[in-house]
């Protein structure tokens, strides 16, 4: 058996509970079923405290960034907020070094009111992430209100991307690291 891979999911949503954490759990639930993953979330709701600027980062907050960079797999999933990913989410984005995700798998995913808030995986998602010359997922996986019942899962559209996102991204995982970081460079 394989070791496990390093799964490292950050919700940018500061509630407790929430569509984007629905959705982060449905897509580690679909690459699970694939292969050997060990996940640790990440959410801005307990980061949120330690983003505000005071010189060197809190050790809470120093600890999420280096979880961040030393997964096999980034799942970055944010709520939409007019328009755009979730402000403190961009925060703590632009405290990751610009080197650190060079090459890294990373599964873009966010969550919306309405069907209106679909571009922003690819439209602002995509290009924070290339600036980081990470390898994203080439689909994302978007979700609005209306593919929930509650906090479950109830479309199937939504569950076929979601189940197409992990397939692809359980393909960069077992692809040779080398070859990933040769195409990066």
């Amino acid at each position: 058996m394989s070791h496990p891979h390093r799964v490292v999911a950050l919700i940018g949503s500061t509630s407790e509970r929430s569509r984007t954490q629905a959705l982060v759990e449905a897509i580690v639930a679909a690459l699970a079923a694939r292969l050997p993953v060990q996940v640790e979330t990440l959410s801005l709701r307990t980061l949120a405290p330690h983003l505000l600027p005071q010189g060197a980062p809190a050790p809470a907050l120093q600890q999420a960034l280096d979880t961040i960079t030393a997964a096999d797999l980034l799942i970055a999933a944010t709520p939409v907020y007019k328009g755009s990913y979730a402000g403190l989410f961009k925060h703590l984005i632009d405290l990751v070094p610009p080197e650190a995700l060079v090459g890294r798998p990373v599964l873009l995913a966010a969550t919306g009111g309405s069907d209106r808030h679909a571009l922003v995986v690819d439209h602002q998602l995509r290009p924070l992430f290339a600036f980081f010359r990470a390898q994203s997922v080439p689909s994302a996986v978007y979700a609005a209100e209306a593919d929930f019942d509650g906090l479950a899962v109830r479309s199937a559209a939504l569950q076929s991307r979601i189940d197409e996102a992990a397939a692809q991204a359980a393909q960069l995982l077992v692809a040779p690291r080398a070859d990933v970081l040769a195409l990066a460079a």
